[in-house]
């Protein structure tokens, strides 16, 4: 259920409203809209009587939303979610397209560095490193584990760059809340739902990856997850689902973005490096991501791919990064939105966020 609240409805008015839901048991979920504020309702079982809720003179109306996923609907959100980040400009959902750069694994600080330096100069805004590596085998490089975050804070502080990494369980969790800006949720814990309710604990956004075989509504579920525990910054992440095909890692469908932005009110961006797990494929599918709307592209580029200890084979060389760049800027303009313009001293950006204590 879904109260819509009067444009000129006060703090004040909107907290009353939500104890008066909690009250009856249930839980409140209050979205400040551009025009308007929604109170989403969850943890009814069963029909909710609207009357107590209806009588309050701010209340313009009382919805039943239709869908299964409420939080996450455009029924409760009409405008689109912008997730922005404290002490910098970069947001993911905006006009600007983000663009989410980085190693597939933090090997070393002398790497992770080395490929900072080069997505920062291009424009990417964010530095994308995993400290916890979640591989199919278990003699497959692991991650450094907090030694990488350490590295990716001091990422942050030379380079001015918000970072993204990946927590695989409760206790990696913790320690991404703490360390970095952006808490990824990979592919094969899309519907890990005891960790998706520990995510939407955590005081940073969450980038939620689909599953391999995950379907929309799936999709938008796991996202559901969170937000009902509070985490309202959700980013949503199409990286290939598993099919017939043998000329690609996976399938990228790109036509769950419109699809996502028809329903939902969250951003969605597209990882076309595990999409395609091609390196020859990454440009092209990134160019096709922009041009069909995406809010954003996490792309993995190494300076030594032959040599990473995992995933090599999709990593970008960074002068491949450069280019790429250049092209997605090019189509963005076209479609009237903007991407990040390149930097020559990434140093002397001021440090996104305070690094961990």
């Amino acid at each position: 259920m879904l109260v819509v609240l009067k444009a000129n409805a006060s703090e004040s008015d909107v907290k009353a409203v939500c104890q008066k839901i909690e009250s009856l048991g249930l839980r409140a979920h209050a979205i400040p809209g551009a025009q308007r504020t929604a109170i989403g309702i969850t943890g009814n079982r069963g029909e909710v009587e609207p009357g107590a809720i209806e009588a309050f003179e701010c209340v313009q109306e009382v919805i039943r939303v239709s869908k299964p996923y409420k939080l996450v609907s455009r029924e409760l959100k009409e405008e689109n979610t912008v997730v922005r980040f404290p002490d910098s400009d970069a947001a993911i959902g905006g006009k600007e397209v983000a663009v989410i750069a980085g190693p597939c694994g933090v090997e070393t600080r002398e790497q992770a560095f080395a490929a900072a330096e080069r997505v920062a100069k291009a424009g990417a805004r964010f530095f994308r490193g995993g400290a916890f590596k979640p591989r199919t085998s278990p003699y497959a490089f692991q991650g450094l584990g907090e030694l990488g975050l350490q590295i990716l804070a001091e990422v942050r502080e030379n380079f001015g760059l918000l970072i993204v990494t990946e927590a695989v369980d409760h206790e990696t969790l913790a320690l991404v809340d703490q360390y970095a800006d952006v808490i990824q949720i990979g592919a094969r814990n899309m519907q890990n739902f005891s960790l998706l309710k520990r995510a939407g604990k955590a005081s940073k956004p969450v980038l939620l990856k689909r599953g391999m075989s995950a379907t929309l509504e799936e999709f938008l579920m796991a996202a559901e997850y969170i937000m009902s525990e509070g985490n309202y910054n959700v980013i949503l992440c199409e990286r290939g689902v598993r099919t017939f095909a043998d000329h690609t890692r996976n399938t990228l469908d790109l036509s769950v973005v419109p699809a996502v932005q028809r329903l939902s009110h969250l951003p969605i961006i597209v990882d076309p490096s595990h999409g395609t797990g091609k390196r020859n494929k990454v440009t092209p599918l990134s160019r096709a991501a922009v041009a069909v709307g995406a809010d954003g592209l996490i792309i993995e580029v190494h300076c030594d791919p032959d040599r990473a200890l995992s995933d090599g084979n999709q990593s970008l060389y960074p002068d491949q990064f450069d280019s790429l760049m250049v092209e997605v800027r090019q189509i963005a303009h076209v479609l009237g939105r903007s991407v990040a313009d390149p930097v020559t001293n990434p140093g002397a950006r001021r440090p996104a966020g305070a690094a961990a204590d």
